[in-house]
């Protein structure tokens, strides 16, 4: 076993032969780890360092401590693959399988938590009453400086510069009669809608009057002043607006309850302020309510009279709805008519006007006849008359 192991170099030339037969064999076998095999390649590209570092944009010291696999000089480890990647792609080796080797030469160790850097809790809170109070100084500061500024500002009360009232003032004071301001009791609120009355120009009007004493008689009555609108302001139930001429609309909460003939409930629910029934057509039932004051009757589209008890037939409701209608309609028939009647009352009076002015001359003067026009002469003689 002793006559196996090697002899201790006799001499310092020895050694240095003895390392450079171990470097010459380094060179000429092939290297296992990443850091030789980076070398190695290295060399055979006959590129420095220098000119690696251009090409990777890597600091020349991390391409030599990932070659010497020295990973206290290496940034974290992200990083360092991130090197080890784009170096060997610029060396022509598979930068995949050089991420693989390093993690499997350097394993990734547990991470160790480190004290958290900053200020310390205790010593932000002994310097907080500090801070406050430097700030408070300041705006204290800043509120009395801005308040003195603004009490500089104000100028003292003076004299005025008018000693004495001018004469001119007494002079035009004295011209204005001096008459008390006397106010007079309230008036009549005005109609909320009105329909305006049919306009004739005055004095035609009379003229109409005196020739036909019956154009008073045939006059069409002034129509009745337009209710307030149905104005839906909110939940809207029932029959849908073109199936229905009444609407009960709740002025305050209230129950509405609407039972048909053979005891059946049509509708029934609190009515909120605001809420709307559409009363429908041609049914027979009842409507019954908690309060007839909390409810307003609209009947095509116009405030109605109000309900008069708790208990109302529809049908009654919607015939009344009927009427109103057709009298609506008449109204608006009348007021034509009498339009009618009025221009053409005013058509013959104008007619009659013209007549009494025109002269009698102009009206008697016969009507000129045009003169007989000649022909191309022809074989035979047109009788002329005499």
């Amino acid at each position: 076993m002793d006559q196996d192991r090697p002899l201790p170099p006799e001499n310092d030339s020895q050694t240095a032969q003895t390392a450079e037969d171990t470097a010459h064999e380094d060179m000429t076998a092939e290297p296992t780890t990443l850091g030789g095999r980076l070398r190695a390649a290295r060399l055979a590209s006959g590129l420095s360092f220098v000119e690696l570092s251009t090409k990777t944009r890597v600091n020349t010291r991390f391409l030599k401590a990932i070659e010497q696999g020295d990973q206290s000089l290496l940034p974290s480890r992200i990083f360092t693959m991130g090197y080890v990647r784009i170096y060997a792609q610029v060396l022509g080796l598979d930068e995949l399988e050089a991420v693989e080797q390093y993690k499997a030469e350097f394993p990734e160790a547990g991470a160790i938590l480190q004290a958290p850097t900053g200020a310390a809790f205790q010593q932000m809170r002994r310097r907080s009453p500090a801070i406050l109070g430097v700030i408070g100084v300041v705006g204290l500061a800043f509120l009395c400086w801005n308040i003195f500024q603004r009490l500089n500002r104000i100028e003292p009360p003076h004299p005025s510069d008018l000693t004495a009232i001018p004469a001119v003032w007494s002079k035009e004071a004295d011209k204005v009669p001096q008459t008390a301001l006397v106010l007079g009791g309230p008036q009549a609120a005005p109609p909320d809608q009105t329909t305006p009355p049919l306009y004739l120009t005055p004095g035609i009007e009379a003229q109409i009057l005196g020739d036909d004493p019956d154009a008073a008689a045939t006059a069409a009555a002034p129509a009745p002043p337009v209710q307030a609108a149905f104005n839906p302001r909110g939940a809207l139930y029932g029959a849908p607006a073109n199936s229905s001429t009444t609407t009960l609309q709740a002025i305050k909460p209230v129950t509405l309850v609407v039972r048909q003939g053979d005891g059946r409930v049509l509708f029934a629910r609190q009515l909120a302020e605001g809420d709307s029934w559409r009363a429908p057509l041609n049914v027979q039932a009842t409507v019954d309510v908690s309060d007839p004051t909390a409810v307003a009757v609209y009947m095509n589209g116009e405030l109605a009279a109000p309900l008069a008890g708790t208990q109302t037939p529809l049908a009654r409701l919607n015939a009344l709805a009927g009427n109103l209608a057709r009298q609506a309609e008449s109204r608006a028939a009348a007021a034509a008519e009498a339009e009618v009647r009025a221009r053409n009352a005013l058509a013959e009076q104008a007619a009659a006007e013209l007549a009494r002015t025109t002269p009698p001359a102009a009206a008697a003067a016969p009507v000129a006849t045009p003169a007989p026009t000649t022909s191309a002469p022809t074989t035979s003689a047109q009788v002329v008359p005499q």
